[in-house]
């Protein structure tokens, strides 16, 4: 996987935007936020992984995504375990809809970080507030994740990740366990990432 800036990214997007014959996917966008002085707290010690509140009924579809976070934070340095010996845990959460070619835009971020509730712009829910996909009539099967690491004790919330990922209901990134791998990896990519940046992450098929 690349990394790229989002102003890298506009001419290309769009260039790709009308020329799709064959499944195909496009780069991960993600969005992370760091709490002031987390950083030290981060990438070691005890977690959990689980579904965010509110979450219970997504559970089918959610577990994919919870082995795949998982697996990257065992890479990062944490050590899972059972939440009671947890001294963290990473909090899930899954939107998951195709598209028949109109936008999925959803206004700028609003995210909650150190305990309170910040906003950048009127953004809610899963919305990254980036649309690079072009005007094409292709169907795309959309998913946004959502990862919050907090504090289990205290509940304050140390870092958040938002990472939004469209494929061809055909592609192989489609299916639940691959889509999942690529959104893990590229949300967790350079850990903790750069407070309020948003990049896209490529993705080979």
């Amino acid at each position: 996987m690349k990394m790229f800036p989002l102003s890298a990214l506009a001419i290309a997007a769009l260039t790709a935007s009308g020329c799709a014959t064959t499944p195909v996917a496009g780069p991960v966008e993600v969005t992370r936020f760091v709490a002031p002085d987390a950083s030290a707290r981060l990438g070691q010690g005890t977690v959990f992984v689980e579904s965010a509140p509110g979450q219970d009924g997504e559970a089918l579809a959610l577990a994919p995504y919870k082995a795949a976070i998982a697996r990257e934070l065992a890479r990062l340095g944490y050590r899972e375990t059972p939440r009671e010996a947890a001294e963290q845990v990473a909090q899930l959460r899954i939107e998951q809809f195709t598209s028949a070619g109109e936008s999925t835009r959803r206004g700028p971020v609003s995210v909650g970080v150190g305990g309170s509730t910040g906003s950048w712009g009127s953004g809610l829910g899963l919305g990254l507030g980036i649309n690079l996909g072009g005007g094409g009539k292709r169907e795309q099967l959309v998913t946004r994740l959502g990862v919050m690491i907090r504090d289990k004790a205290t509940g304050t919330t140390y870092w958040e990740g938002r990472a939004q990922f469209s494929v061809s209901p055909d592609s192989p990134l489609a299916a639940s366990q691959a889509n999942a791998d690529a959104m893990a990896s590229a949300l967790l990519r350079d850990f903790p990432g750069a407070n309020g940046e948003t990049v896209e992450v490529k993705v080979t098929q």
